[in-house]
């Protein structure tokens, strides 16, 4: 399978499954190997450990903590409210990440 095609459902199968996940919705983008989904439905809830996620900062501490996925916080970029996500991975590591992010959401109040 040409390169291309393989990143492109990489990129649909992760924009399928940040989608899915209460909180995030990420638009498909034009370009690039990378997602910006938005989090901003997952700020002002709580961890298991009574912690507010009060930013995209915080909400990417806790997918690096929680998740053991590391994503960049969107206002690195002036895009608070955002994270960055690669899919330039295997299209097994990319599932397990997106598995791990749901997961992890689902156990936020």
């Amino acid at each position: 399978m040409p390169r291309n095609q393989a990143f492109q459902r990489r990129r649909d199968d992760c924009l399928d499954a940040l989608n899915a996940i209460e909180g995030i919705h990420c638009r498909t983008p034009e370009g690039a190997f990378y997602l910006f989904p938005s989090c901003e439905g997952l700020i002002g809830r709580t961890t298991p450990q009574g912690r507010v996620l009060k930013s995209d900062v915080h909400v990417s501490q806790f997918f690096l903590e929680a998740a053991h996925v590391a994503v960049v916080p969107g206002s690195a970029f002036g895009a608070e409210g955002y994270f960055r996500i690669s899919f330039a991975t295997s299209d097994e590591r990319l599932a397990q990440a997106c598995k791990r992010l749901r997961d992890t959401c689902d156990t936020l109040d």
